[in-house]
C-alpha cells in the first residue's frame, strides 16, 4: 500500500494552473478528468509525439493552490524500480498544488532495457546548466519541466552497488540533494525515515550526499539543471538494483518520494498505507562486496556538519561526501547496467546464480600496458569475460580516474593522450542483472 493523498502545509506562491508547453514540444491529450471527490483534475502531456521517443507526462492539479512537485523516472532504461515507482506516483491524488510525473522519460532505452538510447546517448547528461539541452528528447522534456517550474524535483534511479568511499562500487541507497537548508534537511529527514521504518539490514541503510558542484563531473543531470536554473529543491534517489526484489525497491522509492513531498507539502497521513505490510528481508541474494555497509552511513544520515544554512553550492562539499563522478549511478554516478535482470530477482531464481567474471586483455598481446607512449593506441578486449550460468549482455568501460562508464562494447580502442597513469575499469552485466568489475592501469614511460 502507498500514500495517495498530498495536502498543503502552506501556500508557497506557486500557482496551481499552468499553460502547457508549446505544441512543438508537447500536446495535451484528452481533457481534465475530475476524480470522484472533485478535488483534482488530471491532464496528460505527450512528449515527442509520433516518434519512437514518445512518452507522457501526467499532471495532477488540485483545486487548492499550493507548490508544484515534479517526479521523473526512466531516464535510464535499465533502472526498472525508478520508472515503475514513478508510474505508481502518477496515479496519486493530491489535496493542494500540482504534481507532474514523467514515469518513462527515456522510452527507447526502457523498451530496449538499456541505460542509453540506440545512439548511445545518456539522457541524463544532456541538461547542462544555463544551456539548451543536448538532444531533441532532452529539450522537449526540459520544455515541460521549465513550463511547470517545480518547487521540488525528484529523479528516481538505481545503481548496481552501494554508495561508499569508492563511487566505482556504485551509488545505491543514497539520496543526493541540491544546496540550501530546506533540501539538506528534507534529505536527512527522508533518510532517517526510510532507515527507521523500511530498512532491517544495516548494510542497506540509505545516506545522503550533495550534488556535484557546477563545472565538475557528473554534469548535465536533469535534477541539477532544475535546481540551478529553476531554483527548485532537487533530489536524485538511488536504490540498489541487485540482490533486492523489485517490489522492495519500488517501495523504497515511493516511500522516499512521499517523505520528501511530506516535508515540502505536509502529506496527509490518513489512509496513506506508508508502513510496509510485512517486514521484508532485504538481504542481497548474492554476497558481493556491494552489500558492505558504507563507512559514512551513520554520520551521513545525520549530516551534523551542515549546521549553517547553505546559500551557495560550494559550501556543501566539506561536510558530506560529494556526489560521485560516476553517475547513474545513475547518477549521481548513476550506476551502470542492470538490464532486465531487475525483474529476475523477483521469483528468487537468481539466488543461486554464479557471478560473472570480468577480464581485460590488451591487444596486441605483446604490448606492455605499463610502458606505453603518449599518442599510442591499443585495443582492450573483454571477450575473456564469462558468466558461468548465463550470458553477458553488457560491457561498460570507464577510462581514467573520475570518469564515467560512457563507453560500451566487447572491445574498445584507447589512445593515451598524456603521460602518467590511466586506470581503466570494465564492468560486465549478466542476463540476470549480476555484475563484476575489473581494472587495469595504463602507464606511459615518458
Amino acid at each position: 500500500m502507498r500514500r495517495d493523498t498530498l495536502s498543503r502545509r502552506s501556500v508557497l506562491g506557486a500557482a496551481a494552473g499552468f499553460t502547457l508547453a508549446s505544441a512543438s514540444a508537447a500536446s495535451v491529450v484528452g481533457g481534465a478528468i475530475q476524480n470522484e471527490g472533485g478535488n483534482v483534475s488530471r491532464d496528460t502531456v505527450v512528449i515527442r509525439e509520433g516518434t519512437a521517443e514518445e512518452t507522457t507526462a501526467y499532471v495532477v492539479t488540485a483545486d487548492t493552490e499550493g507548490p508544484t512537485a515534479l517526479v521523473v523516472g526512466g531516464m535510464h532504461g535499465n533502472e526498472t524500480a525508478g520508472y515503475t515507482a514513478a508510474g505508481q506516483i502518477a496515479d496519486w491524488t493530491i489535496d493542494a498544488g500540482t504534481l507532474v510525473v514523467i514515469p518513462e522519460a527515456n522510452a527507447v532505452a526502457i523498451e530496449g532495457g538499456t541505460r542509453n538510447d540506440e545512439e548511445g546517448n545518456n539522457l541524463n547528461r544532456q541538461f547542462s546548466q544555463g544551456e539548451t539541452p543536448g538532444t531533441e528528447l532532452a529539450r522537449d522534456i526540459w520544455n515541460v519541466v521549465s513550463e511547470y517550474d517545480p518547487d521540488i524535483m525528484i529523479d528516481l534511479h538505481e545503481s548496481t552497488g552501494i554508495y561508499a568511499d569508492d563511487p566505482m562500487d556504485g551509488v545505491g541507497q543514497a539520496i543526493f540533494r541540491s544546496s540550501g537548508t530546506e533540501a539538506t534537511n528534507a534529505a536527512a529527514d527522508a533518510v532517517d525515515y526510510i532507515n527507521r521504518d523500511y530498512i532491517e539490514d544495516s548494510n542497506l541503510a540509505f545516506q545522503t550526499g550533495p550534488f556535484s558542484l557546477p563545472g565538475t563531473d557528473p554534469s548535465g543531470l536533469l535534477a541539477h539543471k532544475a535546481a540551478r536554473d529553476l531554483d527548485a529543491d532537487g533530489f536524485l534517489v538511488e536504490t540498489l538494483s541487485t540482490g533486492v526484489e523489485l517490489q522492495t525497491r519500488v517501495q523504497w522509492h515511493t516511500a522516499i518520494v512521499e517523505r520528501l513531498l511530506e516535508d515540502e507539502l505536509l502529506l496527509d497521513d490518513s489512509g496513506s498505507g506508508s508502513t510496509p505490510d510485512e517486514p521484508v528481508d532485504d538481504e542481497p541474494a548474492e554476497s558481493e562486496s556491494e552489500s558492505e555497509e558504507p563507512a559514512e552511513s551513520e554520520s551521513e544520515s545525520e549530516e551534523p556538519a551542515e549546521s549553517e544554512p547553505e546559500s551557495e553550492e560550494p559550501a556543501e562539499s566539506e561536510s558530506e561526501p560529494e556526489e560521485p563522478v560516476d553517475d547513474d549511478a545513475d547518477d549521481e554516478a548513476e550506476a551502470a547496467s542492470n538490464e532486465d535482470g531487475d525483474e529476475a530477482s523477483d521469483d528468487g531464481e537468481s539466488a543461486g546464480n554464479e557471478s560473472p567474471t570480468a577480464q581485460i586483455d590488451v591487444r596486441p598481446a605483446w604490448v606492455n600496458e605499463t610502458a606505453l607512449k603518449p599518442g599510442q593506441t591499443i585495443t582492450l578486449d573483454a571477450s575473456g569475460s564469462s558468466d558461468p550460468d548465463g550470458e553477458l549482455v553488457d560491457y561498460e568501460w570507464c577510462i581514467d580516474k573520475g570518469a564515467s562508464f560512457d563507453k560500451t562494447g566487447e572491445t574498445i580502442e584507447v589512445t593515451i593522450g598524456s603521460p602518467g597513469e590511466h586506470p581503466v575499469t570494465l564492468r560486465i552485466v549478466g542476463d540476470d542483472g549480476s555484475t563484476d568489475t575489473t581494472q587495469i592501469t595504463l602507464e606511459t614511460n615518458c
